[in-house]
């Protein structure tokens, strides 16, 4: 595909996206029509959609609309790129500009990037930094890996990674953590990845794992997902870490995960969990907004609502409460969210002591993407004993 094609294919994209299809579904719409495409291409034709939705606003007013050509335009003019000699309608490319398209539209200095109810919300976070916070959401995240101490020390997992095209960098504030400078769409089909040397996983979660003193016996990891942080836990301590997930399906990849990785993890249906006793630890990774991962996950944004965050802040206060039983006299529920807002961090910390006479706060932190890759808060609430 030319380059011009590829915006062409991007625009339609976007603009099943404006009518409600999620971006990863008309991303596979467009792929399955697209047979023609190699690789690169449908590489490139997502970049060019997710950096519209890093900077929607700011491409909607450089474009002069909201449509999927508009925005297209918008972010061309946003990266520097004449998009003159793009629109020509030659070899599939969009058709010729416009007179009025020609002119290019506001510049975007005063638009956030985010909803706007969202501003406040995030200013109470990062005060006088906000300005720097929102340029963030503009940019791609970077990918870390976890090293697997199992398996492998941080320096051969580099020289192994570098051997199939991905270079990778130390990072001296975890232990475990590499950052991804070049090749990370070979990270997966790397030997290292296949051998369970390394798995993806973001700088600010490996920060807060290795903040919580994980004690030994059983650990529970209750929101577990795709079961990242419980293959985390299981190789930073001796404990046995056990996984369970409201949605048991989330976790269907667990076990080849942990097999790669050298480790047992059983899996607790949801009818398991009533003669399954008490645990030393509880992990809760909650449902949240997601507004310290929007680089990564940039539509997120533009799906929450007032009211759906109001949701997911009575999700996160019923399962904390769900969890509390589950702990051991003494022991520790961790809470954590990639919320960037104090609604679902700080405030659903002092809620939830204040429903459970004998709990307290052991301590808690955060990381935004101005101090790590993603926004990431964790607290140890402890039971009393």
């Amino acid at each position: 595909m030319t380059p011009g094609a590829r915006l062409q294919a991007a625009i339609g994209v976007l603009d099943q996206w404006s009518a409600g299809v999620p971006v990863e579904q008309a991303l596979t719409n467009w792929g399955r029509g697209a047979r023609y495409a190699g690789s690169g291409d449908r590489a490139m034709v997502r970049d060019h959609v997710y950096d519209v939705l890093r900077a929607r606003g700011s491409c909607a007013a450089l474009g002069g609309g909201e449509t999927g050509r508009a925005l297209i335009l918008g972010m061309l003019r946003l990266q520097g790129i004449d998009p003159a000699g793009l629109f020509t309608g030659a070899a599939h490319a969009p058709s010729a500009l416009s007179d009025a398209e020609g002119v290019a539209g506001a510049t975007p200095e005063a638009v956030a990037d985010v909803p706007g109810w969202t501003v406040p919300l995030l200013h109470d976070r990062v005060g006088g930094d906000l300005p720097a916070l929102l340029d963030t959401f503009r940019h791609r995240a970077p990918l870390y890996l976890r090293v697997n101490r199992r398996r492998s020390t941080r320096a051969v997992a580099i020289d192994r990674l570098s051997a199939d095209g991905v270079e990778a960098i130390a990072d001296p504030r975890v232990e475990t953590a590499l950052e991804v400078a070049s090749g990370a769409r070979q990270v997966k089909s790397s030997v290292a990845y296949a051998e369970g040397w390394v798995e993806p996983q973001d700088l600010s979660v490996q920060l807060a794992l290795a903040a919580v003193d994980w004690p030994g016996g059983r650990i529970l990891d209750y929101c577990a997902g795709g079961g990242g942080k419980a293959l985390a836990i299981s190789d930073a301590c001796a404990a046995q870490v056990l996984a369970h997930d409201a949605a048991p399906r989330r976790m269907a990849d667990l076990p080849l995960r942990a097999e790669r990785a050298g480790v047992h993890i059983p899996i607790l249906a949801p009818s398991q969990l009533a003669s399954a006793g008490r645990f030393d630890a509880v992990l809760c990774d909650v449902p949240c907004s997601g507004s310290g991962t929007w680089r990564r996950d940039p539509e997120a944004k533009w799906r929450l609502t007032p009211t759906r965050l109001a949701e997911l802040e009575q999700m996160q206060a019923a399962i904390l409460d769900e969890a509390a039983p589950l702990v051991l006299p003494g022991g520790q529920l961790v809470y954590m969210t990639c919320s960037l807002f104090r609604r679902e961090n700080e405030a659903q910390v002092d809620a939830f002591i204040a429903r459970h006479a004998g709990w307290w706060l052991d301590r808690s932190g955060i990381d935004t993407p101005l101090s790590a890759s993603d926004g990431f808060f964790h607290a140890v609430l402890r039971a009393p004993a």
